[in-house]
Parts: structure tokens; sequence; C-alpha cells
């Protein structure tokens, strides 16, 4: 009884947890008065968003997310220095822009929003379509001799430690 209590009071913990710490964030501090309207925050957003999410996430190795998101931190800083040195030294005719159809391992609505939204943070690389049943999804990628090695770069640093982490 108590549980379902909690339940309602806090549908998504994890997510109470993100939006107290970013609510401090972007405030740049940890007063009383900033923890106590984060909690606020944190309690009535997810509240109002639980009808849209019918699947709690269960079972994502959090350890592993940490790793995931460092990777992609340091993949992100990478690429923009790639990205700037494409600009400025290789003629837009020189540039090999191709579309990557990547076909999905992962299944979890959560782990593919990940991956898409990796790619689109990763300068040199978007997220266009996922198709309709969410089994491909389609990536434009700025300059790249290979379409095949970029499919096989997102499937084997991105999407397989996904699939460690969600599935």
């Amino acid at each position: 009884m108590a549980r379902s209590a909690l339940r309602r009071l806090l549908p998504h913990p994890a997510l109470t947890l993100i939006l107290i710490l970013v609510w401090a964030i972007l405030n740049s501090s940890l007063s009383l008065g900033t923890i106590v309207f984060g909690a606020i925050l944190g309690i009535l957003i997810p509240q109002a968003t639980v009808a849209y999410w019918p699947d709690v996430p269960r079972g994502i190795r959090f350890g592993k997310l940490v790793s995931y998101t460092l990777l992609v931190v340091w993949d992100i800083l990478v690429a923009n220095v790639q990205v700037a040195w494409i600009v400025m030294t290789k003629p837009n005719a020189k540039m090999k822009s191709t579309w990557v159809n990547v076909p999905l391992d992962i299944k979890t609505p959560e782990a593919i929003t990940m991956l898409a939204g990796t790619i689109t943070l990763t300068p040199g690389t978007v997220s266009a379509d996922l198709s309709d049943e969410g089994h491909c999804l389609l990536v434009h990628a700025l300059d790249a001799d290979d379409a095949d090695a970029v499919r096989d770069d997102i499937k084997q640093r991105y999407e397989a430690r996904l699939k460690e982490i969600f599935e």
C-alpha cells in the first residue's frame, strides 16, 4: 500500500533526482531554496508527464550509462575539432557527404532515442529518420569516404553499448 502511494508521488524517481540536479546546476547554487524548488519541479514534472511514459525503463545499468556518457562527451569534443578542420581546409566540392542506413539491433524506445540523440549531438552526423517499424535509422554524414564504415562505427561504438545498458 505504501509502495503504490510512493510510486504515485514519485513515478520516476531517477527523473526527479535528475531534475533537482539540473535545476541546481542551472541556478549555480546549492541553497535550500534552490533545492526545495528543484524538488517541487522534480515531483510535479514527472507526475504531469507520467501518461507519456507507459513503460518505465527497468534494469538500466547506470555504471555503463556513465561510461557511455563520458565516451559521447569525448566523441563530441573530438568531432568538433574534426569538423572544424574539414570546414576550414576542405572545399565543398571535395566533401563526400553521404546517407547511411543503420539497421538497429536495439529495440527499446529509450535506447533508440539515445542512439539518435548521440548521433545528432556528435558534429558531422545527423539522425534524419527512423523507419516505421523502428528497425533502421537514416543518418547523414558530412564527410565520409565509406558509408559502411560509418554504419559499422555507429553500431560498434554506440549501439552495442546502448544494448548493454538498456537490454
